[in-house]
């Protein structure tokens, strides 16, 4: 059988999508004024169906995940562009953000800190204009029908504008705050990180029970962390806790460091925990942050911001190199009751993958955990789909533990509009004529004591601005429109910060949803572990592209139901091929016989009315399931039926009557041969886009009025008698091929050949004849 050229359909159709602008938004849908389409000539619904499209990092090349799960927002979209009209697609990119600064670093082979911030600016932005045109062509290529013209960078002037205004607008409803307080710091990055930055990671550890000493005796406690012996500042016993009821209100002497603690009864203490004793450092963790406050103790800060520890007899050491020297001296000193090895899960940067520690840094916060209530029941107004993945929203809410952070000091990033007055300590800010600005690069005089303020010299995290992206997207088009929007779509993993982050900002701003809609993807596994780009466990999408096509790519990522989880496997693609192969010979068999056809109405023969009575079944169960997100079920619906029903079963009822059959018989086949191959493109075109669009432009575009098939009408039922039993009758007309057909072959004959004995079923007598013909039965 003949296939047709991957590589060349695609190109060319994404040439004509681009240079047709098929998929350019209409902002007189917005407006309230009737717009028409120039191919369709149809009316459009006054607010289009809009999608907050999640701005993937410029960081390279796309990784897998990004193919699968853009794919899958993308086969909603296509369907919506088609089911309602006008669809408000834009397409963003997230380069305001460590990832970003990283790659920067690594392709230039430089530090950022080792430079000006003015200096790497300019080197990240000469970075990215260099390889974003690039980055952008791996999403075409995948087929994501964006309107790229209506598109943003989360570092671009507009961008900044939108970001700065709505701090602003924060900090004058006192939901903005600076504290100097401690918070959770990356030493690698060099920079605070928001609580939902962090991951969980397993480290094997040491677990040593050390030699404190107290009114003369022994008082043991366990830690895996001795680099913090420095730092402790107290320690906690539980005020029930028989063993050491007599230690309470007295000191205990820190083991080599020679400096004493108070001894404090504190319920937080576990007798069953270790040894039931436990040091209060400053800081170990949020507990020590939560215990040093509540007792008003005086923290002992021993660590710089790269991890350094800062003064001393270990001074100069890193955490890792401290904890190894400090063991090694308290062996010395035989103040080591015992050791252990132990497994344990310890908070990273999800960015880097390093242990953060907590260090006392002023910065900037939003007031978020006075509101959990209310961002539990504004998630809930939200449609999840799937519905669990609410659940794991509301736990992210009860969980939250600080104020958001949103400073950090960093260069590559979005300023933070402020000003200070060194001397009346004014906080000075910016105005939103001036916006977007760089306090560093712009002078500001303080209206108080007229002396020259100093710029703010933190940036804003990359979520406080990637969560205003439904207003950074509206503020691109010169029309009203706003939240909420149709449709977010974005990774499980990030539901603890774009979501949340998202539903609080357009709380806190504008007090409404930023969308209706919010669908969950999975991530993408090889052997049973998430891919990794920077692993190096991912595989890389352009190279699926060229081998298989951008059709079979997403043919595969059509498989997986939504949220869930999928194995990479490499005959999902075969398979997926095979299956576009497929409908491409499958339509130029039908077409072999519908030369220079036109489509016109007819009285119809039982077995084609049947058959589009299943049809018709079909294009509800579709049209119900991509409105409920399950484009998994479109695929398995609509590809069962294409090989089962409409190849393996209905071509071959009807080839001796399109070859031989009266005028009538072939053309109540042509009749159905034509409707049907144009419902079942239809049906798939959302999920591959590229191999419908080359039949639909051979064959029908001729006689139908739409430029492309990806702005036609979403298919409708066919206008036929249906019955109630139809789709009874056409299941035992299945059964019935089914069963002469094995009857042939355990006969040792052609499915050509005749054959007798063979009684049709009476629920078949209405298309006696075709049976008869197809199975040459005497």
């Amino acid at each position: 059988m003949p296939q047709h050229n991957t590589k060349q359909v695609e190109e060319k159709w994404r040439n004509f999508w681009e240079k047709e602008k098929i998929y350019k938004f209409d902002p007189k849908s917005v407006s309230g004024t009737k717009s028409q389409d120039s191919s369709s000539k149809r009316e459009r619904n006054k607010k289009p169906f809009s999608i907050d499209t999640p701005p993937p990092y410029v960081s390279g090349t796309m990784h897998i995940g990004h193919a699968f799960s853009y794919s899958q927002q993308d086969f909603i979209v296509r369907f919506y562009r088609m089911f309602t009209g006008n669809v408000f697609y834009p397409f963003g990119t997230d380069d305001n953000g460590l990832p970003t600064e990283r790659y920067v670093e690594k392709i230039n082979k430089i530090k950022s800190k080792s430079m000006s911030r003015a200096k790497f600016i300019e080197l990240c932005l000469k970075t990215l204009k260099k390889i974003t045109p690039d980055f952008i062509n791996g999403y075409k290529d995948l087929g994501i029908s964006a309107d790229y013209n209506v598109y943003y960078s989360t570092i671009d002037k507009n961008t900044q504008k939108v970001s700065q205004k709505a701090f602003i607008d924060l900090y004058n409803k006192k939901l903005a705050y600076k504290k100097e307080f401690p918070t959770i710091w990356c030493p690698e990055c060099q920079t605070t990180i928001a609580q939902a930055e962090l991951e969980d990671k397993e480290f094997e550890g040491i677990f040593s029970t050390l030699k404190f000493s107290c009114n003369g005796k022994n008082l043991l406690i366990a830690t895996t962390r001795p680099e913090l012996l420095g730092a402790c500042v107290a320690i906690f016993v539980h005020p029930d806790d028989k063993r050491y009821k007599g230690l309470i209100g007295k000191f205990a002497k820190v083991p080599i460091f020679d400096y004493e603690v108070p001894v404090i009864g504190d319920k937080s203490a576990d007798p069953e925990k270790g040894t039931g004793a436990m040091m209060v450092c400053s800081y170990g963790d949020k507990y020590d942050v939560d215990a040093i406050n509540r007792h008003k103790l005086s923290p002992r800060i021993i660590f710089d911001k790269k991890g350094i520890i800062k003064q001393g007899e270990y001074k100069g050491l890193k955490i890792k190199q401290a904890r190894k020297k400090i063991l090694e001296d308290l062996k010395k000193n035989n103040l080591i009751k015992e050791q252990k090895k132990i497994s344990h899960v310890v908070n990273v940067h999800d960015k880097c993958g390093t242990e953060i520690e907590f260090l006392p840094t002023e910065q900037w916060f939003i007031k978020i955990l006075d509101n959990k209530k209310t961002w539990i029941s504004q998630g809930k107004k939200i449609n999840w789909y799937p519905k669990y993945m609410y659940q794991r929203y509301v736990n992210w809410v009860n969980g939250l533990e600080w104020d958001w952070s949103i400073s950090r000091e960093r260069h590559f990033g979005i300023p933070i509009p402020v000003w200070y007055c060194e001397k009346c300590k004014e906080i000075i800010l910016a105005k939103e004529s001036d916006l977007p600005v760089d306090p560093l690069q712009t002078k500001k005089i303080c209206s108080k004591c007229k002396q020259e303020a100093k710029g703010e010299e933190k940036v804003l995290d990359t979520w406080a601005t990637s969560s205003l992206t439904p207003q950074i997207s509206s503020s691109l088009i010169n029309t009203r429109f706003g939240v909420p929007f149709s449709l977010r779509p974005q990774a499980h993993d990030i539901i603890r910060t774009w979501a949340f982050y998202t539903i609080v900002r357009s709380y806190l701003h504008e007090k409404k949803l930023p969308w209706n809609n919010i669908m969950i993807s999975g991530y993408t596994k090889l052997e049973g572990q998430k891919m990794s780009k920077s692993k190096g466990t991912g595989i890389d999408p352009k190279k699926l592209l060229q081998e298989y096509g951008a059709d079979a790519l997403r043919f595969w990522a059509a498989g997986a139901s939504l949220g869930s989880d999928v194995n990479y496997q490499e005959q999902d693609l075969v398979a997926g091929k095979r299956f576009i192969n497929k409908l491409f010979n499958a339509s130029r068999f039908v077409f072999m016989n519908l030369v220079d056809y036109k489509p016109k109405k007819l009285k119809l023969i039982e077995t084609d009315r049947l058959f589009l009575s299943r049809l018709n079944g079909l294009v509800d169960i579709c049209t119900k399931s991509f409105k409920e997100y399950e484009y998994s079920k479109v695929k398995l619906e609509a590809g069962n039926f294409f090989w089962n029903c409409f190849c393996a079963n209905y071509l071959e009822l009807i080839k001796k009557r399109v070859y031989n059959g009266t005028k009538q018989e072939k053309e109540s086949a042509f009749f159905t041969l034509y409707n049907s191959l144009l419902v079942l493109l239809k049906l798939m075109s959302p999920i591959i886009p590229f191999i419908t669009e080359e039949i639909y432009q051979e064959h029908f575009r001729k006689n139908e009025k739409f430029k492309s098939i990806h702005v036609s009408n979403w298919p409708g039922k066919i206008k036929i008698k249906e019955n109630k039993d139809d789709k009874k009758i056409f299941e035992e007309l299945i059964r019935f091929n089914s069963f002469v057909w094995k009857k042939k072959k355990q006969a040792g004959k052609t499915l050509k050949d005749e054959i007798s004995g063979i009684k049709i079923p009476k629920p078949l007598a209405k298309i006696k004849k075709d049976l008869v013909d197809t199975h040459n039965i005497k």
